[in-house]
């Protein structure tokens, strides 16, 4: 299956998925990848793998819609089949999802629908002082964070935890149930019914 992969910063998630399909643990390619940010980690992952890669900044463009219909265009030129959002900051527009309908997957740091809807997750969970929080991977759709859900991954929020160190926790989750959603999606074993989503063995 060929993928188009989403990032916006450090790009762990991205490196994550490269190094599945280097194991063989995904019968996938990253056939491109596209960063929003100038100067992000995650612009070198790509390129050190050898994966196309391409900058779209919000200042290049005149709206929203002008980039992601540019980002759409890309990664239908090089035949993606499957979208991932790996640490992606910006709300998708009704075009793009038109456009991968039923085929952008999405990972987010907390456990939906807690939290949902914003950049500062994990902020959050230790503002509201919960003791789990956690990770979620959902199906995309025009409304936010609100997809039906494939897989989710608790974390227990510590009495000393910062911002930094919960992030690390969560992240080590994202990257396991981002893989294994990738995965499954592969294998043809997931299969949407309303807001739920099915596993077939």
């Amino acid at each position: 299956m060929r993928l188009g992969v989403l990032v916006s910063g450090k790009g762990t998630n991205l490196q994550a998925i490269l190094d599945a399909i280097a194991r063989g643990e995904l019968d996938a390619t990253v056939a491109y990848v596209a960063c929003n940010h100038r100067g992000a980690q995650a612009i070198e992952r790509a390129r050190k793998a050898g994966v196309p890669v391409g900058l779209y900044t919000q200042e290049e463009y005149r709206t929203r819609q002008a980039q992601q219909i540019a980002i759409a265009a890309k990664l239908i030129e090089a035949d993606v089949e499957q979208v991932v959002l790996a640490g992606w900051d910006r709300v998708l527009t009704s075009e793009f999802v038109a456009a991968f309908e039923g085929r952008i997957i999405n990972v987010h740091p907390s456990l939906l629908p807690a939290f949902a809807g914003g950049l500062h997750a994990i902020a959050e969970a230790l503002k509201y002082r919960v003791k789990i929080t956690g990770c979620t991977v959902h199906f995309v759709t025009n409304d936010l964070d609100a997809g039906p859900i494939i897989a989710q991954a608790a974390v227990p929020v510590l009495q000393d935890d910062t911002e930094e160190t919960l992030a690390e926790r969560i992240h080590t989750e994202e990257h396991r149930i981002l893989v294994q959603s990738i995965k499954l999606i592969t294998e043809g074993k997931l299969r949407v019914e309303g807001r739920s989503v099915i596993c077939e063995p």
